[in-house]
């Protein structure tokens, strides 16, 4: 087994072993306490989570320092004298299932003990919230990695960049080279997506071309063969990361990855001001229409409404704002409730499948499918325009 999390708490001391069976035995879930009485074994749904207290005095073998989280997460890690040890078989029976598994006693802890959970693989912490977010939401990749990005050599295109915490889904982290400044957000964006499908086992077979979402072709290599014809990057640059990687090359194996990156880049572009202002007064128009034909839609009909609006993120301490999409699941008198289709690009402050309440004045674009299809401005203009709200 492979220790994953720590659950950080000030008590000094573990909860009994009959608050802990109350708390976690059940039809579903079988409890098996240690003679000791300061440790047990977790068995559901095929897997088996270890779960070790020990106090604070106990080595660490990571380096608080290097841990991303917030100032009240790093405070509540520094009042801590007593550590539950969370560990399992990663990638048994399924990847995501094992680290769902040990979440979800991480958050019953947290719940019974106060504290702040430590994703040991990551080098990131979790306040009780984020736990709670993680294991309620749906899946986002980002809730599980750090990506770290080196300069590793000179010239215009230096940065090596890799992710930190697949270890736990049972696989290699992963790693780009010659990377410049404004590939960053891009390279993030794709090496989310790609580490997204191997966490779920739907990765790319080693050294075979694949293509990504958006039609770039690259292979994955391990990296003791790609670094093999890495040129300009000295040895000690890895001083620190001396594990396995898997890398992504072009498919003639090179690291001339910025093509592959082109349409990621795409994403984070700008919508340009006259596109947002004319999106905006085309929803504005149309919302009396919209919020009329929602009202009266059949319980079987196979039409989504969907809006958009500004949700404001914070990366890096300042405020962007971002335009997210929603699935529009019920009106109030001024406002739309619905369920966030896409999350924060930047941060996960706001993450996919977040219940949301917009106002109707912040609505900057409206959106309209059919049994999976979206259908076009005009077809939406057409549907609304039979509408007579009252």
């Amino acid at each position: 087994m492979k220790e994953v999390y720590l659950v950080a708490t000030e008590a000094a001391q573990p909860l009994s072993l009959e608050q802990l069976r109350a708390e976690f035995e059940s039809d579903e879930v079988r409890f098996l306490p240690s003679e000791d009485g300061r440790s047990f074994l977790l068995q559901a749904d095929g897997t088996e989570v270890d779960v070790r207290f020990d106090s604070r005095e106990a080595p660490m073998s990571w380096t608080p320092e290097l841990l991303t989280g917030s100032d009240e997460a790093h405070a509540q890690l520094r009042r801590a004298h007593g550590f539950y040890r969370i560990a399992f078989e990663p990638g048994q029976p399924q990847a995501t299932t094992a680290v769902f598994e040990a979440l979800w006693c991480a958050r019953a802890l947290i719940e019974k003990v106060g504290g702040v959970l430590v994703d040991v693989t990551a080098y990131k912490l979790h306040e009780a919230a984020d736990v709670e977010e993680i294991t309620e939401l749906e899946f986002d990749i980002r809730d599980h990695l750090n990506l770290h990005a080196v300069e590793a050599t000179e010239g215009d295109t230096p940065l090596w960049v890799h992710t930190h915490g697949m270890e736990k889904f049972g696989v290699r982290d992963l790693e780009i080279f010659h990377l410049a400044e404004e590939d960053l957000l891009p390279a993030e964006s794709f090496l989310h997506e790609l580490c997204a499908d191997l966490a779920f086992g739907q990765g790319p077979a080693l050294r075979t071309q694949v293509e990504t979402s958006e039609g770039q072709s690259f292979m994955l290599v391990p990296s003791e063969e790609a670094r093999a014809n890495l040129l300009g990057v000295p040895l000690d640059a890895f001083e620190g990361h001396e594990g396995l990687f898997l890398t992504a090359v072009s498919p003639l194996g090179r690291h001339n990855t910025g093509e592959l990156l082109r349409p990621f880049r795409e994403r984070f572009e700008k919508e340009p001001e006259e596109r947002t202002r004319a999106l905006r007064e085309s929803a504005q128009a149309l919302l009396p229409a919209f919020v009329a034909r929602f009202h009266r839609r059949g319980l079987m009909e196979p039409l989504n409404f969907v809006a958009r609006a500004p949700f404001e993120t914070h990366p890096e301490g300042e405020p962007v704002t971002e335009n997210l999409w929603l699935e529009v699941q019920s009106l109030e008198e001024d406002k739309v409730l619905g369920r966030l289709l896409d999350g924060a690009a930047y941060t996960t402050e706001w993450r996919k499948g977040a219940q949301v309440a917009v106002p109707y004045e912040q609505i900057n674009a409206l959106s309209l499918s059919r049994e999976g299809r979206q259908l076009d401005d005009d077809e939406v203009r057409a549907l609304l325009g039979s509408e007579r709200p009252a």
